[in-house]
């Protein structure tokens, strides 16, 4: 794909452990501006994608491109150095440690000078209180533990690290997979603000009405294979339901129970 707007571009990844194919030939690309869903049920290889994406995996063939140019990652570090940051299920938060120590978690500035430097705790804080901030969320105290907030402020958290760290392709794992509504809600709209800054966003869920509400194209998973990929204008919110959920399988027992599926 020539488009100068992608950001990374996958075609034919296959990873195997040992004798066990996870992905047989998946391909997907992220431009800027976008938040790309990739859907699929448990077992799709979702999961393996991304820890690939992520530098966590290193696939057994295929080809990976970041901005055009062929890479081949050894580590995580590798990946966040090359803008992919990824945002798992679990947040790889601490609860009892502080927003701002979160935020920061890692990449602490520091002032002075040898031996006497330490972490500017007080840029930490002002930052931290900017970026919740611009998002919508006042933390008044930037010292209170992490674990304080709700599940979708702390989504947000996350999320917000990655940005303010030069994230360029932001994946995001199931962010929407816990929360109630309203949290929800505040989750959807900041990755709408993230694609308006020109982020390229990969949205893993398995809730087709969270992908719909934000997604411009839609891939959809099957047992290590993509199915298809389809723009938002091509493809209604049942017949993407109905493709993620197994198609003909799903509607031939349908048809066996009587339509009560």
């Amino acid at each position: 794909m020539d488009d100068n707007r992608t950001l990374i571009e996958i075609r034919d990844l296959v990873k195997h452990f040992g004798s066990v194919i996870a992905l047989s030939g998946v391909s997907l690309s992220v431009r800027r501006g976008e938040v790309m869903c990739l859907l699929g049920d448990n077992g799709a290889g979702k999961s393996t994608l991304i820890k690939t994406l992520a530098g966590v995996h290193k696939p057994t063939s295929g080809d990976f491109l970041v901005e055009g140019k062929p890479v081949s990652f050894a580590s995580p570090r590798d990946a966040l150095d090359a803008g992919i940051a990824t945002v798992y299920q679990d947040l790889a938060m601490i609860p009892l440690m502080s927003v701002t120590r979160n935020f920061f978690m890692g990449r602490e500035p520091v002032k002075g000078v040898w031996p006497f430097r330490r972490v500017d705790f007080d840029h930490c804080d002002e930052v931290t209180r900017e970026e919740m901030h611009k998002i919508g969320i006042d933390v008044r105290d930037p010292h209170q533990a992490v674990g304080t907030l709700s599940g979708g402020e702390r989504q947000c958290v996350a999320i917000a690290r990655a940005v303010y760290f030069g994230a360029k392709v932001l994946i995001l794992d199931e962010p929407t997979s816990a929360l109630g509504v309203a949290q929800t809600s505040m989750v959807l709209k900041y990755i709408h603000q993230v694609r308006q800054k020109g982020l390229g966003v990969i949205f893993i869920t398995h809730n087709v009405r969270h992908a719909y509400a934000v997604g411009d194209r839609f891939t959809v998973l099957n047992r290590g294979k993509t199915l298809g990929t389809y723009a938002k204008s091509d493809i209604q919110i049942d017949e993407l339901q109905n493709l993620m959920a197994g198609g003909k399988e799903l509607q031939a027992v349908s048809a066996e129970l009587g339509g009560m599926v």
